[in-house]
């Protein structure tokens, strides 16, 4: 147990890195016009996101979850490779990726990288994660809970404002599509 905890700080700090580079970026589309949309959902996707990482420690703390290695060390890997599509995100995109949604208009739509097959593949990370993450011990509750909650968000809300913002950017570029 005391391994997965240490997983779960890694991931919580690595949060903390995202929201540091986010900060910097978000500064640098401001000073450039950016603009941005979806301001309600976002504290709703922040607990959410956080409450994940809290119910998997409680999950397998007070429910005295088992380490299974047949499943544990595969949703491992998942959750590590989540992490490296993540980054990969945040790399192809520079000073343009954010935690918020904010758009610069004018900008192309970047499809390099893992944008040349995904339209939002950080999403693809964040489902993966969110599936394999509690499920590296047996904490099923945790990782159904959050991926119905998680998918509500994202079908909903954020990726139909993502798709708005990308249109305003394109639109103040004079670029269709």
């Amino acid at each position: 147990m005391l391994l997965y905890a240490l997983l779960i700080f890694a991931t919580g700090g690595e949060r903390f890195v995202e929201l540091g580079v986010s900060t910097r970026n978000a500064a640098w589309a401001f000073a450039r016009g950016g603009v941005e949309f979806g301001r309600r959902h976002f504290p709703f996707m922040v607990i959410l996101h956080t409450s994940m990482l809290v119910a998997c420690l409680a999950e397998v703390f007070l429910l005295q979850r088992e380490f299974t290695p047949w499943l544990g060390y595969p949703m491992l890997v998942i959750a590590l490779a989540s992490q490296g599509l993540r980054w990969w995100c945040i790399g192809t995109l520079g000073k343009r990726w954010n935690t918020r949604v904010i758009v610069v208009p004018g900008l192309p739509l970047v499809d390099r990288g893992p944008y040349r097959w995904f339209r939002h593949p950080n999403y693809v990370a964040v489902i993966a994660e969110g599936i394999a993450l509690p499920l590296v011990y047996n904490a099923w509750i945790t990782a159904l809970v959050f991926t119905v909650v998680n998918l509500v968000l994202l079908l909903r809300f954020r990726i139909p404002v993502e798709e708005r913002a990308l249109a305003y950017g394109l639109a103040r570029a004079g670029v269709t599509g």
